[in-house]
């Protein structure tokens, strides 16, 4: 395997995310899908599969529903990214839910609350 070939998933990952991301805010006009950023993109290592990592902001209704935007809005994206990449074959897509913001948001009241908790002490 030559050195370029071994780093293609990588670019293609970083192509799908800056390609994804920009036609989820322009192009994409279901309703339920909001506020929703793509965090991060993995690609399999024979570019076949991507693994999409998006935050949405809301409450769990609003991201379930979200979620199943982003599940029939499936083909339409992966036509997009086929078309704009110039790929043989696009990457069948798969939307993971990343609750990493909303963790380190949790973790942050809890630290608060501890320092306010410490200073009345």
């Amino acid at each position: 395997m030559s050195p370029a070939r071994g780093h293609r998933p990588e670019r293609v990952a970083t192509l799908v995310h800056e390609t994804l991301a920009e036609i989820l805010s322009g192009e994409v006009r279901d309703p339920r899908i909001g506020f929703v950023t793509v965090t991060g993109v993995t690609v399999s290592p024979d570019c076949t599969h991507a693994h999409v990592r998006v935050s949405v902001l809301g409450d769990e209704d609003e991201k379930a529903q979200a979620m199943q935007g982003l599940a029939s809005a499936k083909g339409f994206l992966r036509t997009q990214l086929s078309r704009v990449l110039s790929l043989k074959v696009a990457p069948e897509i798969h939307f993971v839910l990343d609750r990493g913001l909303e963790h380190a948001q949790r973790i942050n009241e809890i630290l608060d609350h501890l320092s306010a908790g410490e200073e009345e002490s």
